[in-house]
């Protein structure tokens, strides 16, 4: 099935139901269908056809999915980009994409500027909020435009997106997914469209994101209202879901602690919450046991995957997050909760060595996965396309283990395990360690080069709010659970760790800042 057909079945099964909720607008799927249609006319207008490219640029509004699905109907390719990166970065994404029309939202307008006479594919500019010099007015293009259907010759092979990675060094790199992508994960997860039937999403996760879009089009297809914020927002998010009765949310391991930790999180009605997926980065197990502890309506599921896979490929269910049963069953419980679950059953996964051999249950290696949904590729990057996809199978430079009953453990990326005198050191075991003290918040471990030892394991912690810990404490504490090589050597207190937009910490950065001849203190 072709995403295009989510808006159809949707529209034509509940036409008066809310698609989407924004900022005081309430726009029901016929509403919504129409203004697609719209913007179809308006692209074809404009000689889009099959294959050509659209990029959009704002942060979470109608508009991107207005503008994906009306470029998915006239049999485009949908660009959205990372409304967060540089000019530089833009140009890079727009101009290697070849889009041909670019639909900008107000606040980002200047910032294409910079850079606009540098986008020689792009020949439509279009403002999607108000007028702008040089850019035609998304609302006045909808209103000179046909509401008449729009359909093209879409196959379920057809490429859909070209989605940007947040590369953590160099230039992103274009996701290249097909509407099978899409089409496979939703149809075989969610329950399609029913007029009787009331569920809302809250959407926070950025739409550029492959959660954020992945979350808007099972919505879509579910016949969900869309809760949507611009940006992640703890305050706003708690008075949605209250004002909006909301039943699902999706959200990245620092939204919800920063929600649990909020002052009106327990001022508000979050009763309506049934279902709360996370995932994108690791999961302090902390967190999710007071949030198992505090929300008890709501069912968890972590999902693990990446752009490349197109969504999720592995899942904790709620039924391992519920903590009853024996002792012996509670604790085995606890440990799968810092897995990230079992593979989804369209997907295959094996733990594979460097060598390219299957590795048995408890030995660690990369974490590769195969099935209908993965990339076909990086856009116009043949080199790291083959890097990547190696004999069919998607390396996704997680490395991690399998145990006895199929769950997957994640230990680390692999260009971030610390290789000392000769012994592997994973960064999250040891980080797990770490922030299972009472003292500790968060914590990150970066390798340090030395001249004896190759690497040495560092800590970089963030203690909790009025908390007292030395690095000598800390160090024991680790020695005290983990084989001597893996304690940390030294340990530096921040006052917090830097993070990408979806959480994850950008290790990286910590090894620019820590990872040579800092002086360490306590």
């Amino acid at each position: 099935m072709n995403t295009t057909e989510f808006l159809t079945i949707a529209t034509s099964i509940c036409p008066d139901k809310e698609a989407i909720v924004f900022e005081g607008q309430r726009i029901p799927y016929s509403q919504l269908g129409e203004r697609v249609n719209r913007l179809a006319n308006v692209l074809r207008r404009f000689g889009v056809g099959k294959g050509d490219r659209v990029a959009f640029l704002n942060v979470n509004c109608p508009h991107a999915a207005e503008s994906y699905f009306a470029t998915a109907k006239v049999g485009g390719v949908y660009v959205p980009l990372n409304f967060r990166a540089r000019a530089e970065e833009l140009q890079y994404m727009i101009d290697t994409a070849g889009a041909q029309v670019l639909v900008v939202g107000a606040r980002y307008v200047p910032l294409i500027e910079q850079v606009r006479q540098r986008l020689p594919s792009v020949k439509h500019f279009i403002s999607s909020e108000g007028r702008a010099a040089g850019y035609h007015e998304y609302e006045a293009l909808l209103a000179e435009s046909s509401a008449e259907d729009v359909s093209a010759d879409i196959s379920d092979e057809d490429i859909t997106i070209i989605m940007y990675t947040a590369g953590t060094t160099g230039f992103p790199k274009g996701v290249v997914l097909n509407h099978n992508s899409f089409g496979i994960y939703v149809t075989n997860n969610v329950t399609p469209a029913d007029p009787d039937t009331v569920e809302k999403n809250i959407l926070t996760v950025p739409l550029y994101h492959i959660a954020g879009l992945q979350a808007q089009l099972a919505a879509i297809y579910g016949g969900r209202t869309l809760i949507m914020q611009r940006q992640f927002e703890a305050a706003d998010w708690l008075r949605l879901v209250e004002q909006e009765r909301v039943s699902r949310a999706m959200m990245v391991p620092t939204m919800l602690k920063q929600l649990l930790e909020h002052p009106d999180f327990k001022q508000r009605d979050l009763s309506s919450l049934k279902v709360i997926t996370y995932g994108a980065a690791p999961m302090p197990l902390e967190v999710i046991k007071r949030a198992v502890k505090e929300l008890p309506n709501a069912r968890f599921i972590n999902a693990f995957g990446q752009t490349e896979s197109a969504s999720t490929i592995t899942m904790l269910g709620p039924e391992d997050h519920v903590l009853e049963g024996s002792d012996e069953e509670v604790d085995k419980k606890l440990k799968r909760l810092s897995s990230i679950g079992k593979p989804m059953d369209d997907v295959t996964i094996q733990i594979m060595d460097e060598e390219g051999n299957f590795l048995e249950a408890g030995q660690v290696g990369e974490i590769v996965a195969t099935g209908p949904r993965i990339m076909s590729g990086y856009w116009k990057d043949e080199e790291k396309t083959k890097a990547t996809l190696k004999d069919g199978w998607l390396h996704t430079g997680d490395l991690g283990y399998m145990d006895e009953d199929g769950y997957i453990f994640l230990a680390g990326r692999a260009k971030d395990m610390i290789k000392r005198g000769g012994e592997m050191v994973s960064p999250e075991e040891v980080e797990n360690v770490l922030q299972s003290h009472p003292a500790i918040d968060e914590a990150a471990i970066i390798g340090v080069p030395d001249d004896t030892w190759g690497e040495l394991v560092r800590a970089v912690v963030v203690k909790r709010p009025h908390s007292r810990v030395s690095a000598e404490e800390l160090i024991e504490f680790c020695h005290q659970r983990l084989a001597s090589f893996k304690k940390p050597e030294s340990v530096v207190f921040v006052d917090e760790l830097p993070r990408n937009p979806m959480g994850k910490v950008l290790k990286r950065v910590l090894r620019e800042q820590y990872g040579k001849d800092y002086k360490v203190r306590a």
